[in-house]
């Protein structure tokens, strides 16, 4: 009897190499589209994403034409969001605004776009401006035009007023960080450089607080390139438009610090 076990045992053990590992348990065959559905958004009300990715994305591939997917697919980037998949939230967004130009919620999609690019990499939590690249700048630049369509398209949207102060802080986010390469070109004397990044700013985010520096970085940019209609011509700006600004033209810029031109501009 004892071999008889053993011999059980061996078979039994030998069928599970054969058959190979079990397959975990699917609650989901058989069941209908609303009930996944159902299942799906318990786990999200639970905030347990990875439960509710999983069933929204089985749903969205057993019952692609469904009436209720559509839905599925937003609630699904937005659980891809919450769980730090930002990329597969905005391929997921982005395959919902193609399908559904015209679905009501459509100022949610594009807002949640906007939160993934503006969230992106951690760019945002990066401690200084020399830890940043064009290529993060460009990534706001998205995430800025995304909440953009949000308060353009949708202008009553309850996503609007959060979409016009994440605009507020990107825009004067992306011209700082002109504002930081002008800087660098100006230390090096690199002044036509320096012009077009002062330039990006105020042509581009007129509504930025990094204005009024562009302007000055402009008009000592043309200063040193002895440009002089273009340096008065920028003098009377600054002074039409910040008046506090008293600015001189007899100092002596060989003894200053390009980087305390405040000091050297300013009474």
């Amino acid at each position: 009897m004892k071999y008889l076990t053993l011999f059980v045992a061996t078979i039994f053990l030998s069928g599970c190499f054969i058959f190979g590992d079990p397959t975990e348990f699917d609650e989901t065959i058989g069941q209908s589209p609303e009930w996944i559905s159902q299942r799906a958004q318990g786990f999200l009300d639970q905030r347990d994403f990875p439960k509710a990715i999983n069933f929204y994305e089985k749903l969205i591939k057993r019952y692609p034409d469904n009436k209720i997917v559509s839905s599925a697919r937003l609630n699904l980037a937005y659980c891809y969001y919450k769980y730090g998949q930002s990329e597969l939230s905005t391929s997921t967004i982005q395959q919902f605004i193609t399908l559904y130009p015209s679905h009501p919620l459509m100022d949610y999609a594009y807002y949640i776009k906007g939160l993934n690019l503006y969230n992106e990499r951690g760019m945002l939590n990066k401690i200084t401006l020399q830890d940043i690249s064009d290529r993060d700048v460009n990534q706001l630049k998205k995430a800025f035009d995304a909440f953009k369509e949000v308060t353009k398209k949708f202008p009553n949207s309850k996503y609007a007023q959060d979409s016009i102060d994440r605009m507020t802080y990107l825009m004067n986010k992306i011209a700082e960080y002109d504002l930081h390469v002008a800087r660098y070109y100006m230390k090096r004397r690199a002044y036509v450089a320096a012009l077009n990044r002062a330039k990006n700013v105020y042509t581009n985010y007129p509504d930025s607080i990094h204005v009024k520096e562009a302007l000055v970085i402009q008009y000592i940019a043309y200063k040193e390139l002895k440009l002089k209609d273009l340096e008065v011509a920028t003098k009377k700006i600054i002074d039409l438009n910040f008046p506090e600004e008293k600015i001189t033209t007899n100092f002596k810029e060989e003894n200053q610090k390009w980087w305390e031109f405040w000091k050297s501009l300013t009474n």
